[in-house]
């Protein structure tokens, strides 16, 4: 237990925890060092001497791995939390989290504030009496050392000593686990709903984020200015695109236009861009595809690169299943809003009317 407390700086913090007490004012000592000595009082000369003797041994209080172990570090509405416990639960966690380096005085006390607070929330299951069948927890137990990969039972458990982690205390926390998770359905989920007109509002507030997923499929062909003067250029190739444009709309097919007169590397498969997500292209771009409606075709587009010509094949919207995929969206960001907000609520109340003494 000692190397174990060792490696993870627990030790430490054990020892100099119990060290600092003997410095603190009015335990053991002053407020600038220990309480001195007092000189022992000079023998008056009416007095006979005392008979001298030897001090009588004292015996050397050594702290045992037990002792170290058991040291109370928080207590929780009567309820401690020891270094033992402490030191535990951080090699599950380090274990889980396959972390190898040292841990700090910083992430110690963080630790613990989270276990206090776990602590508080197994005192309300227990308050509201709910309870866990020991059935309940050797299911779980047997689904985590599936997951985990362990050959067997006994493995898991031999892996878990080799850890300093015993099968009672995983036992309890998949007990602690299960009760907190009930209690919390209990005060904080079963009190959350969200209304149609909730989700209306906030469909109406981000239909421009929401259809950012939505898919479109487009064509396009670019006109690119060439030769001097560039006015001139610029001029040429306007003209070209409004000629090619007119011709679309006469009849002639957009894919061979695009074969033969674009510039852009789409103009091999006929001017096809393929499926795109809303904001995988420019946004003035992309305003110019989306604007049209599907089977129309675009007026020439002046950009930095020449003139294009957009054709919308089709695009999705926020209608059908598309508004049904939005809308559960929508419910599961609204219902972890309130959640978040209600269960920080319910834990402020209950670290309110607790008393906590943190003595590491």
């Amino acid at each position: 237990m000692i190397r174990g407390l060792a490696a993870t700086g627990l030790l430490a913090l054990a020892l100099g925890g119990c060290a600092a007490a003997a410095s603190m004012p009015g335990v053991g000592g002053t407020k600038d060092g220990p309480t001195p000595t007092p000189a022992p009082a000079t023998p008056g000369r009416g007095e006979p001497p005392k008979e001298e003797r030897s001090p009588e041994p004292r015996a050397t209080a050594k702290a045992t791995d037990e002792d170290v172990a058991d040291r109370v570090v928080a207590v929780v509405n009567n309820d401690a939390i020891t270094l033992g416990e402490l030191q535990e639960a951080i090699n599950d966690y380090r274990s889980q989290t396959r972390q190898e380096t040292p841990v700090s005085n910083e992430f110690v006390q963080q630790f613990l504030t989270k276990m206090i607070e776990k602590r508080l929330q197994v005192q309300e299951a227990e308050r509201e009496k709910i309870t866990v069948d020991e059935a309940e927890v050797e299911e779980e137990l047997a689904e985590r050392i599936k997951k985990l990969g362990a050959p067997t039972r006994e493995e898991f458990e031999r892996a878990l000593k080799a850890q300093g982690v015993t099968i009672d205390t995983i036992k309890k926390r998949f007990r602690d686990e299960m009760r907190v998770a009930r209690v919390i359905n209990r005060k904080v989920r079963l009190r959350i709903s969200v209304t149609e007109a909730e989700i209306n509002k906030y469909l109406d507030a981000n239909r421009q984020k929401l259809e950012t997923g939505l898919a479109y499929h487009a064509r396009h062909v670019l006109i690119v200015p060439e030769g001097e003067p560039a006015d001139a250029a610029w001029e040429a190739a306007r003209i070209k695109a409004e000629m090619l444009r007119a011709q679309l709309l006469q009849g002639t097919g957009f894919a061979e236009l695009a074969h033969r007169h674009s510039r852009d590397a789409s103009a091999k498969d006929g001017g096809d861009l393929g499926t795109l997500k809303r904001g995988e292209l420019a946004q003035d771009i992309e305003a110019q595809i989306l604007s049209l409606e599907p089977g129309t075709v675009s007026k020439p587009y002046r950009s930095s690169l020449g003139y294009h010509i957009f054709r919308l094949e089709s695009k999705e919207t926020l209608e059908g299943e598309a508004l049904t995929r939005a809308k559960a969206q929508i419910r599961e960001i609204l219902f972890r809003e309130k959640y978040d907000a209600r269960l920080e609520a319910w834990l402020k109340e209950i670290r309110q009317r607790a008393v906590i003494e943190v003595r590491l």
